[in-house]
């Protein structure tokens, strides 16, 4: 039954993806700005290779053709192939913290430290600890729940994949 869908209605699939990655960039914000938690520069990283998936999942669903769903799926795949390994290193990081970590500098302490045209691109990298972990969900942290994210969304897209090549075949 799964499969049919993926073969009858990818685009619909690939929509789903963007939908559910617009929804987890909007928890990440809420994380931050209404929980309170500071992202490190490897969950800025993540931010970008979600937004990057959604991108590409978004114009897959939306342009027709077996080209751009080949491209789409072959590019999503990787980007959320590289999004699956920064969050993997990131889990790995909090279970196995080195003995001196440094992720980034504190927000007040870039802005004292540094002139504001270099501090504002320091912002945008992120503030807090990569080894620290401040929220849980039954027992995983957020990398560890954002790579199993990346590699469902990397199955997705693979599927997609040769669902498409199969049936040209």
């Amino acid at each position: 039954m799964l499969l049919k869908w993926f073969d009858e209605a990818p685009r619909r699939v690939l929509a789903l993806v963007a939908a559910t990655c617009v929804g987890l960039l909007a928890f990440s914000l809420y994380l931050q700005h209404v929980v309170g938690l500071e992202p490190c520069p490897m969950c800025i990283v993540q931010r970008y290779a979600v937004i990057l998936v959604a991108v590409l999942a978004a114009a897959t669903a939306l342009l027709r053709g077996r080209g751009p769903l080949l491209a789409g799926s072959g590019l999503g795949f990787v980007m959320a192939g590289f999004g699956a390994f920064v969050a993997a290193r990131q889990s790995w990081i909090q279970w196995y913290p080195p003995e001196f970590a440094s992720c980034g500098r504190d927000f007040y302490g870039m802005i004292e430290t540094f002139p504001l045209k270099r501090a504002i691109p320091m912002i945008f990298k992120g503030s807090g600890d990569c080894t620290k972990i401040d929220w849980t969900f039954l027992g995983g942290s957020i990398a560890n729940w954002t790579f199993l994210t990346f590699m469902l969304f990397a199955a997705v897209f693979a599927l997609v994949l040769v669902r498409a090549v199969t049936r040209a075949s």
